[in-house]
């Protein structure tokens, strides 16, 4: 399955048509996840008030058939309650976000970061509430380390609330939801969505000659979307390899990065972040092939060792 993000790319500066077709495009061609967050933007909130201009025009009769999610966790305004995880941040967040969408509830509310200072018990017990106020159907949480996702899931559970997913970064060049997360989510039963699974971009054949200048990548390296270590010449010279291997598996290289996390049955879904329709179309080619031959996944391998 894939999920479409709506993040950097329905900021306040975009395209709403474009934003539109891009939409319309993931629809039309099977996807009815929209994944948002409070902060998505430029400037935070934008991304979702851009989907609440397009849900209302467009989607609004599909209500029923979307799944539509968003997050609190990250700072969203300035003060003590606009971050992190209190319980007077996520309410407040929730519902702002609802009005900036036009909903009356969303599918999944997630927290979208651990909070060191906040007691992790105040941080579900008011995932909870929001539930039982019948503002989202399910509950999630995204980054949180093994250690911290046992204990939410494990108070979620208590509390009545079940903990839907999990949402993490993970990639062929950012694996470390195997280093026990996957393992724990399978026990849990807890179903895990992959974020930046093309690595920024990086896993495209947009970069297998070197970073262009009018990408993405391009213009927000000081910003941090891509660090100084993601664009070595060793990491471009791997990205050529690994296209190599795409190309004798008749995919991209983007498909073969979405379909090599798809492979695993831990996996529910990957985000795809898309800044035209075409994107979209040519992502799900992905799920056409997503068996791995063990030569496949052992040259995979050591491209990503070396």
């Amino acid at each position: 399955m894939i999920s479409l993000g709506l993040w950097h790319n329905f900021g306040e500066n975009d395209d709403l048509e474009n934003c539109s077709k891009i939409m319309q495009t993931a629809f039309d061609n099977g996807i009815s996840h929209f994944d948002l967050a409070n902060n998505y933007g430029p400037p935070p909130g934008a991304a979702e008030e851009t989907f609440g201009k397009i849900f209302k025009n467009n989607f609004k009769v599909f209500r029923d058939e979307l799944i539509i999610s968003t997050k609190a966790g990250y700072t969203m305004w300035e003060g003590p309650y606009g971050d992190f995880g209190s319980k007077k941040y996520l309410m407040a967040s929730l519902d702002q976000s609802l009005q900036r969408m036009g909903l009356d509830y969303v599918d999944i509310f997630y927290h979208h970061r651990p909070d060191p200072d906040t007691p992790l018990e105040e941080t579900m017990s008011a995932l909870d509430l929001i539930v039982r106020q019948g503002k989202a159907l399910y509950v999630g949480i995204s980054n949180y380390k093994p250690k911290d996702a046992a204990g939410a899931i494990k108070m979620l559970k208590e509390l009545g609330t079940p903990c839907l997913i999990h949402q993490a970064r993970y990639s062929m060049f950012d694996r470390w939801v195997e280093d026990g997360l996957l393992d724990l989510l399978d026990k849990e039963k807890v179903g895990c969505i992959a974020f930046s699974s093309l690595a920024q971009g990086l896993l495209s054949d947009k970069y297998i000659s070197g970073i262009p200048e009018d990408s993405r990548a391009g213009r927000d390296l000081k910003n941090g979307a891509i660090t100084d270590a993601q664009i070595t010449n060793d990491v471009i010279d791997r990205v050529r390899q690994l296209n190599e291997i795409a190309k004798k598996r008749d995919q991209s290289l983007a498909q073969m990065a979405l379909a090599w996390i798809l492979k695993d049955d831990r996996i529910t879904s990957v985000i795809l972040g898309a800044s035209k329709p075409k994107q979209v179309t040519d992502a799900l080619g992905a799920i056409n092939n997503c068996d791995f031959s063990k030569s496949e996944l052992d040259k995979i391998e050591l491209v990503l060792k070396k």
